[in-house]
């Protein structure tokens, strides 16, 4: 015990070192890709883009301590899928309406 550390205690100079965690990932992104996935009738895209909007914000907000930001962005691209598949819907019934009496 001249002054030493034991190994069990680690290095005395450990605490200066910042410790790194891990991310913990945005449910809000998660949900995205899901419901960006699932469709649900089309309610389930629009709620993809709100979902993926707002996790992108809140893991900018977070300062690196939240991941799935590439989950959002997934989300939001399926979000933007639906919603058009959704008026490309709606715009050939609109047309065959008026084709076929």
């Amino acid at each position: 015990m001249s002054g030493h550390w034991s190994r069990d205690f680690g290095d005395p100079d450990d605490w200066r070192r910042p410790h790194s965690y891990p991310q913990d990932t945005n449910g809000y992104a998660v949900a995205s890709l899901v419901l960006g996935i699932i469709w649900l009738w089309w309610i389930g895209s629009i709620l993809a883009l709100a979902f993926g909007y707002a996790a992108r914000k809140q893991i900018a907000v977070s300062g690196g301590r939240q991941g799935g930001d590439g989950l959002a962005i997934a989300g939001i691209v399926l979000g933007w899928v639906g919603v058009g598949t959704f008026v490309y819907f709606w715009f050939l019934i609109g047309s065959l309406a008026q084709i076929v009496p």
